[in-house]
């Protein structure tokens, strides 16, 4: 059976969005996929999203919450809006942030380690497991609607952050075929979706916005992260093209951030009613504020938005307490927070406020979004033109869909550059507009492009990889050998090319389980393969997922230590396979994982 549909799934760090088109239309036109969800303890309703909310359900509920939705479910959770209103009474038993987990290298990801520090009674599952089920849900909910045409028969488009490393797709990846679905599934950058939703909205009339030489900043800033790209803007043959020339680093600020500040400024003003809140642990006035924020943001909000809790506990004294925030004020307290403007040379803060730190995500310490923004477009600035500053920017986001910090934001890049910088929607309807589902339709029609031959984002990898390889010398007592760092994947080498890797002989052990570890860069972007590096700072390479590994070792091996050089290669399907070429033998040995950032 052929696909007949293209299908674009966001999965995102606070909500997910499927979004669809049939592959033989002749004008691709998006729709939005309903997901059936709990809303309540009794009530099943769909919603164009789906919260990224796990909630462990308590004995009594489990049977009962597990037949609610019109698919069989595996009883003892729940995903959804009521998960997620679930966290305001039972944090200790609901998952959040999954995605943002599956980057955290620090820890092991297939463990099982969420609800993170929950009590011992309360059962654990992985960063990976978590997301098969957020994926599982959506699958179920597609497969319920169109029962003809399952989604492991469709062409699928699986969105990732284009700050996730070889490690944290290569997961993603699991998790999507263990949920189901289809094995020859896309992973394309967020990032590269929210262009490629634009360039859909604009249709042929993208290149009226464009010129050769443009950089395209392409800002968004999502419930939990903020994820940035730049593409530029070539000729390609006569015609214009698009290349993705630099990703940022996997940043943990966005909305949720922004519900929190609301939070500490409301409890503050409850506290002068005599009302004492704690708005680090009161989840509901969280809740309450994302949704007093979203509506006080709107282009078309109110004046004002009241603000209600039920009385309990010594320090409210009789029934529910209301306090109305107003809407300049609540404009003032995001954008002065979030989006100060600041010099193009301000760097974000990296102070602790102790030496002691409980563990957990890495939540950036500076929540100004601007910053991070200056930081971004120096580190990624050509060497040989230092002063060349990107033209465009397309926000993206439901942060964004604030007309007063997108202004703002626009207000920054007046400050930074010589020329203002042209938003590309800013002549977009409101229907066009909607920046919480943009990647999810990006996603589908890079989809239906790709399937019919049209435009496409080049980039290959987005990253520099490199090998650790440990330096020979005498042994002392308690300290390892320095590590060095061979280049073997240079910046931007493209899916489908392969290439051997200029270097002296290194050994590699064969038939004992050995570490094999590896390292990216997306600022080394002028590295080539062979290059050795004996040093280098945090900011420069990171260290992915190691390899545990046994390479296998023939019976006439006299040495398990084998002298080989390195060819590398990028398969199709964006594996990297790195082959161990033997110097004295015709022996071979292959070690892989995905590099995928975008498919051609």
């Amino acid at each position: 059976m052929s696909a007949e549909f293209v299908v674009g799934i966001d999965l995102g760090t606070t909500n997910s969005v499927v979004s669809y088109c049939r592959l033989d239309a002749e004008t691709p036109e998006a729709s939005l996929l309903d997901i059936p969800q709990l809303v309540a303890a009794d009530a099943v309703e769909t919603r164009p999203s789906l919260p990224s909310v796990w909630y462990l359900t308590r004995e009594h509920e489990a049977a009962a919450f597990a037949s609610a939705l019109p698919w069989n479910s595996e009883p003892g959770f729940v995903i959804g809006e009521f998960a997620r209103q679930q966290a305001a009474e039972h944090p200790e038993r609901t998952i959040a942030a999954a995605k943002s987990w599956l980057a955290h290298a620090s820890v092991d990801r297939r463990a099982k380690i969420l609800p993170w520090q929950a009590p011992d009674e309360v059962a654990k599952i992985s960063p990976v497991e978590a997301t098969r089920r957020y994926l599982q849900h959506l699958v179920a909910a597609w497969n319920d609607a169109f029962s003809e045409s399952p989604l492991d028969q469709q062409m699928v488009v699986l969105t990732v952050p284009a700050s996730f490393d070889a490690s944290a797709r290569e997961l993603t990846r699991e998790a999507a075929l263990e949920a189901g679905l289809p094995a020859n599934l896309v992973l394309l950058e967020e990032p590269q979706a929210a262009v490629y939703a634009w360039l859909a909205d604009e249709g042929d009339n993208w290149r009226r916005h464009v010129n050769v030489g443009d950089r395209v900043l392409v800002c968004d800033v999502g419930g939990g992260t903020t994820d940035l790209s730049m593409i530029g803007v070539a000729d390609h043959d006569g015609d214009l093209s698009l290349q993705r020339i630099a990703v940022g680093r996997h940043l943990l600020v966005g909305g949720d951030n922004m519900d929190l500040a609301l939070a500490h400024f409301v409890a503050a003003k409850f506290g002068e009613q005599g009302v004492q809140l704690n708005p680090w642990d009161s989840v509901s006035l969280w809740h309450s504020c994302r949704t007093a924020k979203e509506s006080l943001l709107a282009e078309d909000g109110k004046d004002s938005h009241k603000i209600s809790i039920l009385g309990r506990g010594r320090s409210v004294i009789g029934g529910t307490k209301s306090i109305e925030v107003e809407r300049t004020e609540v404009a003032a307290l995001l954008t002065d927070g979030f989006f100060p403007l600041c010099e193009a040379t301000d760097r974000p803060l990296r102070q602790r406020q102790s030496g002691f730190q409980q563990m957990g995500l890495p939540y950036e310490t500076d929540t100004a979004v601007t910053k991070h923004v200056a930081a971004f477009v120096h580190d990624h600035q050509p060497a040989d033109q230092p002063d060349q500053a990107p033209t465009l920017v397309l926000f993206n986001g439901g942060v964004f869909r604030s007309e007063a910090l997108r202004n703002r934001m626009l207000a920054a890049f007046t400050n930074w550059f010589p020329t203002p910088l042209v938003d590309l929607r800013s002549d977009l309807t409101e229907r066009n507009a909607s920046l919480d589902q943009a990647v999810a339709c990006g996603a589908a029609f890079y989809g239906w492009s790709k399937h019919r031959g049209a435009i496409r984002i080049r980039g290959g990898t987005a990253r520099s990889y490199y090998i650790g390889v440990e330096t020979a010398g005498l042994a002392i007592p308690g300290a390892p050998r320095p590590l060095k760092a061979l280049c073997v994947v240079p910046f931007g080498m493209e899916e489908g090319t392969q290439t051997d890797i200029p270097s002296q002989e290194i050994g590699v052990v064969l038939g004992e389980p050995a570490t094999f570890r590896f390292f990216s860069s997306s600022v080394r972007k002028e590295d080539q393969p062979g290059q050795m590096l004996s040093q280098w700072t945090d900011d420069e390479l990171s260290e992915t997922d190691s390899m545990e590994a046994e390479l296998p070792a023939g019976a006439d091996l006299e040495d398990p230590f084998v002298p080989v050089r390195f060819q590398s290669k990028v398969t199709e399907l964006g594996v990297l396979e790195l082959w161990c070429v033997s110097t004295n033998s015709d022996g071979r040995w292959k070690l892989e994982f995905s590099v995928r950032e975008s498919t051609e």
